[in-house]
């Protein structure tokens, strides 16, 4: 086993791209299993430890490994059938899926359309806005206003409105298209289970927001932003206030409210839906990541009557985009099972868990040295830095304190799995903390 593991992470380097990372960077730990919230990793030297996954690989693993439900729904959707074409087909899991997304999502978002990853998904919501325009008379209608700081997929549409400045619009000149952005809104914190900013700092920034939209209505389609959270442009948390008025304007000048929930859908922000924290019901929602608990890709892209009505009666009549694995139905039905686990555990308590046992266990980064802030909302708690995180080295430090984490740009941040227990959240918060204070400190 200790030969067939080096001989795995050698045969990686330089054969395999991982995210962000070029072919001869650091060397990854090989999985050798998982199950719960832990993770048995083995390294390029054979050394091999047992972590508490601070990541839900990457948001997503929100009911942790090896789920004994979402088990049985996978093997049961594969003893039937693993796919079929959407085209002119349909099958259970599909039909119940979007079922019970109408039922969990704001009021009003009544159509489903099922796409591969979150960020196809968020291309076909920027198609169906530019349709929809353009079906309701109003072709020049092609542009879209997004947010600083935004992040939503690395596909080109979807880089078009992810952050022009700190995101990858400069790698791909004429490549992707020109979107107008207004400033990431004032950030919120958390208090007494209230979002609070400065009101001074609101007002002025929904002046902006009113002012670029009567200045440039002619040409958007949309507004699109992520709710409330910022995922991976900073994991920064905005003022609701600000969703509401945006919402406010798009009705006010014919534009949709596109709101991207891959990251902050099903309960990650202490509510269900990120929109929830303005009482926001927008004309289009991507969902993703928690969707099948991890198992497999799946997104979806849902959108009101009034929208999908708009389409069906254009010259068009369809929405134009059709993955070959659409409403995959090993997804679909892994997805069932991870929604009605989710209602069924109940999710609340175990995020306010999660945020109650994050702020106790990140406190003590606060007096580091190398820290600028700590901050915890929901399933999410962030240990900024001064400076940027020393990625390899800071990965290398935690997991030998027991945690896996992902840092990026000054952040050293835990999306935790929804069941971890208190335990599990009082190793996290010192792993992190050590790992930050041999790092940084």
């Amino acid at each position: 086993m200790l030969e067939e593991t080096r001989s795995l992470v050698a045969r990686d380097r330089g054969l395999l791209w991982h995210p962000y990372a070029p072919l001869d960077g650091p060397a990854p730990y090989a999985v050798l299993g998982a199950s719960g919230t832990k993770l048995q990793l083995e390294d390029a030297d054979g050394e091999r430890f047992e972590v508490v996954d601070a990541m839900s690989s990457w948001w997503s693993a929100v009911h942790g490994y090896r789920n004994p439900v979402l088990d049985e729904a996978l093997a049961e959707q594969a003893a039937k059938f693993s796919h079929v074409m959407f085209g002119g087909l349909t099958h259970q899991p599909a039909v119940e899926l979007a079922e019970l997304l109408v039922h969990m999502a704001p009021d009003g978002l009544e159509h489903v359309f099922f796409a591969d990853s979150g960020s196809v998904s968020v291309e076909v919501a920027l198609k169906l806005a530019v349709q929809y325009q353009a079906a309701a008379g109003h072709p020049g209608r092609s542009h879209f206003l997004a947010l600083r700081g935004g992040y939503h997929g690395d596909t080109f549409a979807a880089m078009s409105v992810c952050d022009p400045v700190d995101g990858m619009h400069a790698q791909f000149p004429h490549l992707v298209a020109r979107q107008r952005f207004l400033p990431r809104p004032p950030q919120a914190r958390l208090v007494d289970g209230v979002l609070v900013s400065d009101p001074a700092e609101v007002a002025a920034w929904v002046v902006l927001l009113e002012e670029t939209v009567a200045a440039h209505r002619g040409e958007l389609a949309a507004i699109v932003l992520e709710p409330v959270l910022q995922g991976a442009g900073g994991m920064y948390v905005y003022a609701p206030e600000c969703l509401a008025a945006a919402r406010r304007v798009a009705t006010e000048h014919g534009l949709l409210l596109i709101v991207d929930e891959i990251a902050t859908g099903f309960g990650r922000t202490g509510e269900l839906f990120a929109s929830d924290w303005a009482s926001v019901a927008p004309d289009i929602m991507c969902v993703g990541k928690a969707l099948t608990g991890g198992y497999l890709t799946l997104a979806a892209m849902l959108c009101s009557s009034e929208v999908a009505a708009t389409i069906t009666a254009s010259p068009l009549r369809a929405l134009l985009h059709g993955p070959t694995f659409m409403a995959n139905p090993l997804a679909c039905a892994v997805a069932v099972a991870s929604l009605k686990l989710l209602e069924s555990t109940p999710w609340r308590p175990q995020v306010s868990a999660l945020q109650a046992g994050l702020g106790v266990a990140l406190a003590p980064a606060a007096t580091l040295p190398g820290v600028l802030d700590v901050r915890v909302l929901g399933g999410v708690g962030v240990i900024a830095l001064h400076s940027p995180v020393d990625v390899p080295a800071l990965t290398r430090a935690a997991v030998y304190h027991g945690v896996w984490v992902r840092p990026f740009r000054n952040l050293v941040y835990t999306m935790p799995p929804y069941i971890s227990t208190a335990e599990d959240l009082a190793a996290i918060g010192a792993g992190l903390c050590a790992a930050v204070e041999q790092v940084h400190g």
